[in-house]
């Protein structure tokens, strides 16, 4: 395996080995040493290194070693796929997109790299200031510690490290225990492109690590992607620094009578089971009218039906594994309990090993876990409404939401609606989990933090510096 995958870790005779094993069948893939918070000063003491060579490259040098790395990952897509599939358990051609995404957003960060140096500040346009010209730059912040999950393994990577490159930052990356292979293959192609090996010092370890790289004073920003309890305790723990976290969703769909039926429950479908569910923009609730729900209901579950669930390098496989069998029976516990409270399963709810079949659930109470909070996994929730106002009422009640999704072929009712819903972004005549990687991506209500999508992360990893001439 890559040796990225140990780089920066200074282990400590105590720390225990990282077993990453394979989500379908349980097979080891490898081992890793991890750190412990005795390692933190070397661990500091390299990032502090990298943070010298990162700000002394030119935007020309950030630009080519982004676009270089971008090329040999086109290149090598059929090996960054194979090990998705392996390590992640998402299916060979879910793991081809996500290869061509990360990609592209290397080639964004690249260019981001060249063309958001700063702006000219128009000092004659305040009086007084007639004889003063000037300019602000993007500085970048410092020492960045990002923390990323295994659902998108290669592209979360790649949305921490290309923005935190082009900006001149350097970082401390913590990538999920179950994915550490895939981000050593980025790590290495960045590397290969010519990017100074100190500019990313790779970690490995618990929580106690994480917890202590976090309240480190030089750090200056904690981007993390995860969930709300891991959240909180950064937020805790941070202390005075910016943090950039993007929490978690649970998606609503909304499906007005006047939609276009099939092309809703095909977007829908995909929404909701696309990595087996395990999506943070992923259709989990979806809100039908009245008068069309019996036919969405029916051709949806029939549609769910069809969905070939089961070894994810298969090229027939519609939804591999969930990441863990602990995962797959979390949901399975999830579902029970709605069910013990009422609820009716249309669809799946089997589970053989880490595979959880496509599930459909209706008549979930809004008090249980499976409407309030984010399922993370290949289950959605159908409902009905009969009114506008009683649809947004749904669909915003819930603490938090990333994106949602609107059906309706009244392009004013979509806009009206699309204002009222109390999320990160609304997609109208889409499902939820519609994203590209240059616009902005992050929540609204609870824990909504900073925002992701290259420039934007770039931002969050910069500061403006401000030059003002008199004359």
């Amino acid at each position: 395996m890559s040796t990225s995958a140990v780089v920066g870790a200074k282990i400590t005779e105590e720390a225990s080995a990282l077993i990453v094993r394979d989500p379908f069948d349980g097979s080891t893939i490898g081992s890793l040493p991890q750190s412990t918070p005795t390692d933190i000063e070397w661990i500091l003491s390299r990032a502090r290194t990298g943070f010298l060579a990162s700000r002394a490259l030119s935007r020309f040098s950030r630009h080519g070693i982004l676009e270089r790395a971008a090329g040999l990952l086109r290149e090598r897509a059929d090996e960054a796929a194979a090990l998705i599939v392996r390590e992640a358990g998402k299916t060979i051609r879910q793991a081809r997109k996500e290869v061509q995404r990360a990609a592209t957003t290397l080639s964004l960060s690249a260019e981001t790299a060249r063309s958001h140096a700063g702006e000219v500040i128009p000092f004659d346009a305040v009086e007084g200031s007639e004889n003063r010209r000037g300019w602000f730059t993007r500085e970048p912040l410092g020492i960045v510690v990002a923390i990323t999950p295994y659902n998108d393994a290669l592209n979360l990577v790649a949305h921490k490290l290309g923005p935190a490159i082009a900006a001149g930052a350097a970082v401390i990356l913590k990538p999920s225990p179950f994915t550490p292979f895939t981000a050593a293959f980025l790590v290495d192609l960045l590397v290969e492109a010519g990017l100074p090996d100190s500019i990313i010092t790779t970690v490995h370890g618990k929580a106690d690590l994480a917890q202590a790289l976090i309240g480190v004073r030089e750090v200056r920003l904690v981007s993390f992607t995860g969930g709300f309890a891991t959240g909180e305790a950064i937020a805790r723990g941070a202390g005075l620094k910016r943090l950039a976290m993007e929490l978690g969703g649970n998606a609503p769909v909304l499906v007005f009578s006047d939609a276009d039926i099939p092309a809703a429950v095909e977007a829908c479908v995909s929404g909701a089971f696309w990595a087996a569910g395990q999506n943070c923009v992923g259709a989990q609730r979806i809100l039908v009218q009245q008068d069309v729900y019996a036919h969405f209901r029916d051709a949806f579950v029939t549609a769910t039906r069809t969905l070939v669930a089961g070894d994810p390098a298969d090229e027939r496989t519609d939804v591999g594994p969930m990441i863990s069998v602990a995962a797959a029976e979390g949901v399975q516990r999830l579902v029970d309990d709605a069910v013990s409270a009422g609820a009716r399963v249309l669809a799946g709810h089997r589970r053989e090993g880490a595979v959880y079949w496509p599930t459909v659930v209706e008549g979930v109470a809004s008090s249980c876990a499976l409407w309030q909070d984010e399922a993370f996994a290949p289950v959605v929730v159908l409902s009905s409404f009969e009114t506008e106002e009683e649809a947004i009422a749904l669909a915003n009640n819930v603490d938090y939401a990333l994106h949602a999704g609107v059906f309706t072929a009244d392009v004013t009712r979509a806009l009206r609606v699309a204002e009222q819903i109390e999320a990160g972004g609304v997609m109208i005549n889409d499902s939820s989990d519609y994203r590209i990687d240059a616009m902005p991506f992050g929540g609204a209500g609870y824990g909504a933090m900073g925002r992701e999508g290259v420039r934007f992360a770039y931002e969050e990893m910069t500061q403006p510096k401000v030059f003002c001439i008199r004359a």
